[in-house]
């Protein structure tokens, strides 16, 4: 085959295609190399509270547009991550050091991640922005960002705890429905009056309360468990053990009968401690149906301790940045879009089954309810204490909640049960 032979001009020609493809492609991957990156958001499908939720990217989906409406910057975040693969997942991506800016807490998140350094302090940010103030927010649901001194984190929705009451059944008692001022003392007689046997076979089928926490207990009798930075306890003091002789009356009470949820669930329990969510998700119909068809019901405050309120403590889902983000300036805003923005707020009430943590926003909930109204959530939210938060704190308490039940189920309780475990905690503390 003869060789095609090309002229000076021709190959010149050649030589310039070539660049013009060569610098083309250059620029193309140079311009995808420096283009904008995304603000990437770590989330989870599903509620934090284990309760049915139809839409669980609404909230999410309708700030990241809003967000990108009003800044031009796109938001992604990976859908699909179950809520109990979610630690998970974000542990490996920060093992990976491709970490989301801005991500998802849950309280035990925020001890894991606090304590390792990995989320942005954020006292400077709220310190240097006009639009965000701490007041904004309900005091126990900004505390619950605190790690330290240091704010790490923003609220986004809190979930108290609040005691349903099977109204049917307190009705066939002739019993009325509990005031959200009412004791343990009332509590304890209501439960005594309702525990029998119903059906008249023998063996009682019908009871006061069910899975009443020492821990929920504890906070309404005005306990103080630890300190804010966890080096000491406070197990040995007054308040817990009046605690524990409320708790072992309360058991008592049912002769040694071990109720279950499922006792609940039928409408045999006058009483059983629920989150907020619980309350919101299975109040409506379809929902309320499928889950406690057999009886009527409602909710209030938890009873208080002679040295308590009726208060709870509150879980609050949160938002923090992380440390290593080279977008700090848009992760700020973003986060602040989840929690500062009044309509993202309200639209938490719409599309979740937690409460907004704004107090001008929950101030003007709409509820229907007669005993639950905006008031009423306003004062459980005002009075709710954060969870607390340090290192050793997941820890120390597997250990003492196996404990506290222990003295609780024994036959014989003395204080000196408690200034014993009060030693023991104190040296996991120390440890």
């Amino acid at each position: 085959m003869k060789e095609k032979k090309f002229s000076a001009g021709q190959k010149w020609g050649i030589v310039v295609a070539v660049l013009i493809i060569v610098v083309y492609f250059a620029h193309g991957v140079y311009e995808r190399k420096n283009a904008p990156r995304p603000l990437r958001v770590g989330f989870f499908v599903g509620s934090p509270y284990n309760v049915p939720q139809s839409d669980a990217y609404a909230v999410l989906d309708e700030a990241i547009k809003r967000y990108a409406d009003e800044t031009g910057t796109a938001v992604t975040y990976v859908s699909g991550i179950r809520k109990d693969d979610y630690g998970e997942w974000l542990a490996e991506r920060f093992v990976e050091g491709d970490e989301p800016d801005v991500f998802f807490l849950t309280a035990d998140d925020l001890n894991l991640y606090a304590g390792i350094g990995a989320l942005k302090e954020l006292d400077n940010f709220i310190e240097q922005d006009a639009a965000v103030t701490v007041d904004d927010y309900y005091s126990a649901s900004i505390n619950s960002c605190v790690y330290g001194k240091n704010i790490v984190a923003l609220p986004f929705e809190s979930v108290p705890t609040l005691m349903f009451v099977n109204k049917t059944l307190l009705k066939n008692e002739g019993i009325a429905m509990p005031s959200n001022d009412w004791t343990w003392a009332d509590f304890l007689a209501v439960c005594r009056q309702v525990t029998r046997d119903a059906d008249g076979d023998g063996a009682l089928d019908q009871f006061g309360c069910y899975d009443f926490s020492w821990q929920a207990a504890a906070v309404t009798n005005g306990v103080a468990l630890f300190d804010d930075d966890g080096q000491s306890a406070n197990f040995s003091g007054a308040g817990l053990n009046e605690t524990i002789l409320f708790l072992r009356e309360l058991k008592n009470i049912r002769h040694g009968h071990e109720i279950s949820a499922g006792d609940f669930d039928r409408g045999r329990v006058a009483f059983r401690p629920f989150s907020f969510a619980e309350y919101r998700a299975y109040k409506p119909y379809p929902w309320r149906i499928k889950k406690y068809a057999a009886f009527h019901w409602d909710c209030v405050k938890l009873p208080r301790g002679p040295h308590g309120k009726n208060i709870s403590e509150l879980d609050t889902l949160m938002v923090g940045m992380s440390a290593r983000t080279d977008k700090e300036d848009e992760a700020w805003k973003f986060m602040k879009k989840l929690c500062n923005d009044k309509e993202i707020q309200k639209l938490i009430t719409e599309k979740s089954q937690g409460l907004p943590v704004r107090r001008d926003v929950a101030l003007n909930l709409d509820f229907s309810d007669e005993i639950m109204n905006p008031q009423i959530v306003t004062e459980v939210l005002n009075d709710a204490v954060p969870r607390p938060k340090f290192a050793r704190y997941e820890q120390t308490m597997l250990y003492a909640d196996r404990e506290v039940k222990r003295i609780i189920a024994a036959e014989d309780y003395s204080v000196g049960a408690l200034n014993h475990l009060q030693k023991e905690i104190t040296a996991l503390l120390q440890h």
